[in-house]
Order: C-alpha cells, then structure tokens, then sequence
C-alpha cells in the first residue's frame, strides 16, 4: 500500500477518533480489514475505539493479536501505546517499545520511545541502561545526561535499598565525569552535578567547580544552583565565608530572604553547627559578632527605608536568636518588634511577620500588652484600618488561659464586629470582585464566636458567627477564607447544603481538587442522600476524582519534555508531582467514601462487590501521600486555645490514614466474604497491571494477617459510633467466614462460568484461559465437612440495640443534628454491611446443598431486629425534620443572635440566615429518614 492509498485509506478512521465517533472509526475499520485483513495499523485503530467504548474483552483480543507480531511501523507503534495506556497495561507498552528498539538498533526515535515508556513506568534501572546504549551508539551528550539523572532517581526511590544509594550516585558521578563536555555549560547540568558531590560528600570538587568564574555566573543567575551552592558550604561548616558573600550580595542590592538568613547563622556559627548544649566560649564569639551584624543590618534598613522589611525583620530575627541564647534581655526583642510595628504595621503581613517571635512570655509581657495598647488607631485611612488590624491580631495573640470566659469572649467578638463596620465606610466604593480592609476583623469577630461555643459547648455561639460571616460575604464576594470557616461551621450545623454552596462558589480547580475537597466530602455519608437518588454527594465526589485522571494522562507527558529539553531541575519535581497525586491520600479517602454512598444507592450485585474489592486491595497496597492542606485555614485563636482547625472538625477527628485503614479492612473483608473471587481467579481475570505496592514490610504479610491487624494509632482517628461498627463487623466476619470459605465455589467452576459469561457477550473466549481446560459443570460442593455452627456473637446481637439507646439519649438531650445524623448512617451503613455479609446464603440452591437452614434462620433474626432499628431511626429523624421546618425555630436562633444585630446586620438578615439553616437540616434529615425507610424495605425481606 501506497503512503498517498495508506492515507486517504485512514484519515477517515483518525477524523472519527479525534471527534469522538467511536462507532463510526469501527465500522471503518472492519471496511479496511475486510480488503487488508492482516493490517496492523486498523486492528490498533480499531482496538483504541473499542477501548473508547468500554468494550475491553474485544479490544483484549485485538490487541495480543498485534503484540504477537511485535509491530514495526510508527503509526502502529503510536496507536497501540494509547490502547495499551487505556487499558493500564504499562509493563506490555514497555515490552513492546523496547521489542521495537532491539529489532531496529539503529533507530534512534525507537529508543527514546524505550526511554520514555521506562520512565513513564518508575523503570529507572531499564531507562538508565537504555540511555547508556543510546549514548555510546549516537554520541549525544543528552544521552549521557539521561543516564545520569536516570540513577539519581533509582537512587533516591523509596524502593532502593540504602546501601545502593551510594552505588548509583557514584554511577552517576563517573558518567558526568566522562562527558566531553563539561557540565556547566548548562545550568541544569551544572545543578545535578553539585547535587551528586554533595550527596557523596565530596566537597573539594564541589568547591572547585563554585570558585571557576563560570561557577559563579551560574549560581549568581540560578536559584537552584545557588541553594545548592549555600547547603553545600554549610554541610562544610562555611558560615562565615557564606555570610561574607551573602553581605556583599545584599550591599548590591539582592533582597532575597535567604540570603539575610546566611547574615543571621554566620553570626552564630557555633549555634548553628553545633547538636548538643551551648558552652560559654561559643555564646562569647557570638556576642562578639552580634555588633557587627547589628550595624550592617541597620545600615540596610536605613537604606531601603520604608521599600523593603527583610532588614527591619533580619534585625527582630537576629534579636530573637540572640534573647533564646541569652545574649539579650526580653526586652532588646521587643523594642526591636516595637519598631517593626511602626515601621510596617500598615502592612497586611505584619502580624504573621511578628507572630513567629511572640513566645508566651514576651506575647503576655507588661511591655508588650503597653506598647500595642499605646498605639493610635483610628479608621481615617486604609493603612490606619490595617494597623488597627494587625494591632488586634497580636493583642489576641497574647491572650492567656485566664483570659479566656465566655462573658469575655462574646465581649472580644462582639467589638471586633463593631470594628468591621466602622471600617466597612473605607471600602464603600470598591468594585464587587475586590476584598474589603476590614475583612479580618470579621474573621477575628467569628474566631472570637467559636472560642465561645468551644468554651461552652452551645451552638448559639456558632449561629452568630455564621451570621457574621455570611454579612461579611455580602461585602465581600470573594473571600474564600470567609467561606472556608462558613464550610467548616455548617458542616457542624447539620447545614451540609449551605457548605456544599460555599464549596462550590470557591470554583474550585485543577489539583486544588485534591488539596481541599477534604473540606466537604471528609465523613461525606453522614449527609448523603444517596439512598433517597439524590446523587448530589456521590457526584461531587466523582467530580473532585477528575484531577488523578488528569494526573495519569498528561504529567507524563511533562515529564517527558522535561527530559527533551533537558530542564533536569524539574524533572524529579514532576515525577515527585504525579506520585504524591498518583498515591494521595485524598484521593482513597473520596474512593471509600464513594464505595459507601454507592452501596445505599445500588442494587447489591456480585459485579460491584468484585470491582471494588480489587480496587480496594489495590488501595490497601499503596503508600500514602498526605496532600490535604490544612494550614489554609485562618486562625486567630491564642496559643493557649486549639486551633481553628481543630476547633471546628466535625466530631473532634480527621479523617486520614488510620480511618482509611480501618474501613479498608471492613470492607475488604466484607466484600471477600460476598464474592467468589480468591487470588488464583483475581489473578487470572486482571486485565491491567498492579499498582507499585507500599515497601512498608507489613504489605509483605498475608491479606488476612494484614485486615486482623488493629492499630491504636488508627483507632484514634475514629468515632465511638465507628469504633463500634469496626468491633461489630469483625464479630460478625468472624462468624461466618467458615461458612463462607465452605460454600464458597472452587476457582475452576469460578473462572469456568467467567469464560462462559466472556464468550456469550462477546464471542471471543476469555483472555489468558483455555475453557477446554476446566470443568464448571462439576458439583461446587466440597469434599470437607460443613463447619460447627455457632451461636451468634452477642456484640453482634447488641450493636443494632447499643446504637438506638445512644440514639435516643441524644434526642431527649436535644444534641446537634449532625451527631443524630453520624448514629443514623452508621446504623445504615452496618445495616447494608450485613446484607454484604449474608449475600451467599441468600441463594435457595446454596442453602439446600450445604444444609444452611438453621444458620440463615439465625441471620433472618438479626436481620429483624436491625430493620426494626432502622426504622424507627427513620421515623424519629422525620420529625425532627419537620420541627425544624417551623417559624418558631427559625424565630429561636434568630433571638440567639442578638448580640451581631449591630449596625448594617438587622434583623430581616438574622432571619434570613436561620431560614436557610433550618431549610438545609430539614432537606437532610427528612432526606437521610426516606433513604432508611426505603433501605429497610429493600433489605428487610430479602
């Protein structure tokens, strides 16, 4: 076939594909392979559509058809790499681009195709190999330089072994030092080669290529050389030298706050380099420097005058160093902090400037407290209103245990809101996208509010911090720390709507998706409507899962421009990049979430329960990044107060790596206990590759050795409503995992009707398995004898029974309707793990043939008394729905607010914010009542 036939022959089917008209590049595709039925080319086109399709058994077919053959021709090559990244078949995509490059050495785009896939993959060792070969055959330096940075990154793997770190750093040392070019003639070279002499200690050399006049020119127009420069004079304990040169830097004009801080340790070497006490001698040639440094900075500061603070800051720094050594009297640092402030008070940073340096002992100092209460604050302009600010944050700053009463706070809170008014007169004429200067004083308003309910423990506290947040929003559209705390606050309201409204004004993006999705959807079934066909929950957390697809799709793709454009500084940042998304936290969390809603919203079925154990178990293998940003939230609560943060996690607990654990191994065991699926059959029917697993040693441990495993640490991260439900799935596993393991069909008759099912749906049998070769006709019936029944654990009669009692105990008490709501789908969410649970002994024909009539008569009580639980749980949440769907309690919490109803928040807005409260709590009580009710009539007679 002609290139000109060989295109006018497949730009239909590539016309199709980029337009997403999979069915049509197919029947394109069959036309080709009807007159060139040996066409590698259509069957990879017509692999990708399929793949597009979701039809993964066909394209299955097709594509070890073409692998066979081990394809030659670039458009082959480039279509089967999409197809075989579709189906998550790396280590085939790796096999097939290095088959290509051994068939064809000669061809050097075969072999970067072999690089990359082995990069793409984490084969550092393979990719390092290949770019050796590639180098000695084309003699290009870059080859060289992948080499290089290929052993940099299998040495600093997690999977490496420490003594094999050495090893391929001084690999990577000979290969730079056999270039015939020399490393500076790249910045990016220059850098990785200071970071592998550093990393072997070998500083001589370092120093040698710093001191070259090219060395210097580098590092004075890199910042990554020249970090790497200042770590390695400091591993060599060059603090004077560094700090002479970082003077001169500055006396030309360099404001980096780096470099003030190289100022600052050269004037306390000893302090710096030293692990242990410090002697005398040393504090003595401290003090000696102490002048000197003083002078220069202060020679800086008048310089720069009111442009710059990293003077006035470096010399508060250098006090502050020199009070925690006692070389100065408190009162040196404060004076020093005393002229900051009149320096730079007008200026939004200073307070966390200052913060770093108020210890308790100068924060609640006699001259401290009197130099803040001294200073002239007024409104008359923005920057008085800024140094009233910053004036008010160090003074709560400062606030003691003694200090801290609920008279007090609301006294605090409620000046503070008087303040934001007043100040609201200077931002009248800002367009509706800017922020108003007073915004933080109706933050500090609603921190001084939330103190009071934690103090307390009253939720009217909560209501006027919420009023006061929401005025402040109407002025401010754009403040997201103000929706932020609002998220936070609703979310312990029982007001999840409100929060998921917030949420979704922040416009949240990208892998911003991973760092704060946290904020809504941490403990997300407790306000599921799921069950009800309200997918508002389970969507979002689909939604928020896009980024890690992103992730997998396109930063490889940076990665490999990184490498062609030789940009070595950020290719282990990009590669660091994709693995902390690629294993976030976050991301499993959302994944067990999800897992939980979608079972109170679909048929229980064999298919689900066997696609989310495999993707559990691969959860369960992985190591864990922590991703979740936390320090975004604002917090202006004394140190002798919990934080903002921890102030205002709904039930006191955070969700990370202990919760996910523990509900990994309930519902890994539950859904092994459903399923027919054991390793033999897990392996046999994987259609991707496995994930990397985690190189703790406890992954190495057998699966049930690995789920019996409790954890103290992981305990704490739960509630007492949690602990519970993990104390009764155990109990309840326990029970019937012997008759599970004894009715459960052997892996034959499994994979047997596995084949069956492949072969009628598609035609084609089943990849990987010859059905001549097995036998599913056989009676599934083990030889063994049938287990001792036991009786039921009683911790597995009492849980349903324990929960309803608590439950009613905290309706007669009135408590928040967040914590009724945890108990009720916690209820719910065991209620379904027994329907799990007992899936296999629902089957006549299982119970008739292993004898199991008085055991399902056993369930079919427990099953009875949980579903008179849930039911009346359902009943009781729907009347507290409707109460809070009443003008008296609207009228309730807008009489709590009182206190706020000052200046432009009047009463019509009071109500307006109790309104839409009580709107929200009555949608998702009455919403998680009619999800109970129609679960119980699901699984109550099944």
């Amino acid at each position: 076939m002609s290139a000109v036939t060989l295109e006018r022959q497949f730009r239909p089917i590539y016309e199709s594909l980029d337009n997403g008209s999979n069915k049509s590049a197919i029947l394109s595709c069959n036309k080709l392979l009807k007159k060139y039925p040996s066409s590698l080319l259509a069957k990879a086109l017509k692999a990708l559509a399929l793949v597009r399709l979701q039809k993964v058994e066909e394209s299955l077919a097709l594509c070890d058809e073409i692998l066979s053959v081990k394809p030659l021709d670039e458009p082959t090559m480039s279509a089967m790499m999409h197809v075989l990244k579709g189906l998550g078949r790396n280590v085939d995509l790796v096999t097939m681009c290095e088959e290509a490059y051994k068939l064809q050495p000669q061809n050097e785009e075969y072999g970067a195709q072999a690089f990359f896939a082995n990069i793409r993959n984490g084969n550092w060792k393979s990719a390092q190999q290949i770019s050796s070969k590639m180098h000695k055959q084309f003699q290009e330096d870059r080859y060289l330089y992948w080499s290089v940075i290929s052993a940099i990154l299998q040495a600093n793997d997690p999977l490496t072994p420490a003594n094999m770190r050495t090893v391929l750093y001084r690999l990577a040392h000979r290969l730079v030092a056999s270039s015939p070019t020399p490393s500076y003639l790249s910045a990016d070279r220059f850098h990785m080669h200071l970071n592998i002499l550093k990393e072997l200690d070998l500083y001589d050399e370092a120093n040698g290529l710093l001191e070259s006049e090219v060395g210097k020119a580098i590092c004075s127009t890199s910042l990554a050389c020249s970090q790497t420069r200042r770590d390695i004079w400091r591993k060599r304990g060059l603090y004077k030298e560094e700090g002479k040169r970082a003077r001169d830097r500055i006396s030309e004009g360099d404001r980096n706050w780096l470099e003030f801080l190289s100022v600052l340790d050269a004037t306390f070497p000893p302090v710096a380099s030293s692990e242990g006490e410090i002697s005398e001698q040393c504090k003595q040639e401290c003090r000696e420097s102490l002048v000197e440094t003083g002078e220069f900075l202060e020679e800086i500061a008048q310089k720069d005058g009111f442009k710059n603070r990293a003077a006035p800051l470096a010399l508060t720094e250098l006090k502050y160093r020199a009070y925690k050594l006692g070389l100065y009297e408190s009162s040196a640092l404060i004076e020093s902090m005393a002229d900051y402030l009149a320096q730079f008070g007008d200026k939004a940073c200073c307070f966390e400037d200052l913060k770093a340096y108020l210890d308790p002992d100068i924060a609640s100092s006699e001259q401290w407290e009197t130099i803040l209460a001294n200073q002239n604050l007024s409104f008359e302009t923005v920057a008085h209103l800024q140094r009233l600010i910053n004036v008010r944050k160090l003074q709560r700053h400062g606030l003691s245990d003694a200090s801290m009463t609920v008279e007090v706070e609301t006294a605090r809170a409620v000046n503070y809101l008087s303040e934001y008014m007043e100040g609201l007169s200077l931002g009248k004429n800002l367009p509706v996208t800017e922020l108003q200067p007073c915004d933080d004083l109706a933050l500090l308003s609603a921190h001084a509010f939330v103190n009071v309910w934690t103090l307390s423990g009253s939720e009217e506290a909560l209501y006027n911090a919420v009023t006061v947040l929401e005025f402040g929003l109407t002025r401010s559209r754009m403040s997201f720390l103000m929706r932020i705390m609002l998220i936070r606050l609703y979310r312990i309201l029982g007001a999840p709507s409100l929060a998921l409204d917030h949420y979704r004004a922040m416009n949240v993006k990208r892998v911003q998706n991973d760092t704060l999705s946290h904020l809504v959807l941490t403990r997300a079934l407790t306000f599921s409507l799921a069950a009800t066909g309200d997918l508002t929950y389970p969507t979002e957390c689909l939604e928020s899962s896009q980024i890690y697809l992103a992730n997998a799709q396109e930063t490889s793709g940076f990665v490999v421009r990184a490498f062609t454009a030789e940009r070595y500084t950020q290719i282990p940042e990009f590669i660091e990049f994709e693995d902390r998304l690629e294993n976030s936290l976050q991301r499993d969390v959302v994944k067990m979430e999800h897992v939980r809603m979608r079972l109170t919203h679909e048929q229980l079925h064999t298919d689900i329960i066997d696609m989310e154990l495999i993707e559990l178990k691969f959860i369960f293998d992985r190591l864990h990044h922590d991703n979740r940003d936390f320090v975004i939230l604002p917090n202006y609560q004394p140190p002798c107060q919990p934080t903002f943060n921890e102030q205002s996690l709904m039930f006191g607990t955070s969700c990370g790596q202990g919760w996910l654990w523990s509900f990994l191994k309930i519902y890994i065991r539950a859904f092994q206990h459903a399923s027919d699926l054991d390793e033999t059959v897990e392996a046999k029917l994987l259609i991707g590759d496995r994930p990397k697993t985690s190189p703790d040693p406890e992954t190495k441990l057998p699966l049930p050795e690995r789920l019996a495993i409790r954890k103290s640490e992981e305990a704490a991260e739960l509630t007492s409503e949690e602990r519970q439900l993990m104390d009764w799935a155990t109990a309840l596993g326990d029970w019937l995992e012997p008759h599970h393991n004894y009715t459960r069909p052997p892996p034959h008759v499994v994979l047997a009707e596995a084949a069956k099912q492949t072969e009628l749906k598609t035609g084609l049998p089943l990849r990987g398995i010859d059905s001549r070769t097995l036998n599913g006709n056989g009676n599934s019936k083990k030889d063994e004898e049938a287990p001792p029944l036991k009786p039921v654990p009683e911790l597995v009669v009492k849980f349903f029974e324990d929960m309803h009692t608590e439950f009613k105990r905290l309706l007669k008490i009135k408590c928040s309707p967040t914590h009724l709501l945890h108990i009720a789908t916690i209820t719910q969410e065991a209620y379904i793990l027994l329907a799990v649970e007992t899936l296999r002994f629902k089957t006549p024909s299982v119970v008739k043939i292993h004898k199991l009539g008085n055991l399902v008569g056993m369930i079919k009580d427990i099953r009875q008394k949980a579903s008179s639980v849930v039911k009346e749980m359902s009943l009781e949440l729907l009347k507290l729905g409707e109460a809070e769907n009443s003008g008296d309690r609207r009228s309730a919490i807008a009489e709590v607010c009182t206190p706020v109803a000052i200046g432009q928040i009047d009463n019509d807005f009071i109500l307006n914010v109790a309104k839409n409260i009580t709107d929200s709590r009555r949608k998702v009580l009455e919403g998680v009542a009619k999800g109970m009710s129609k679960l119980h009539h699901t699984h109550s007679h099944s």
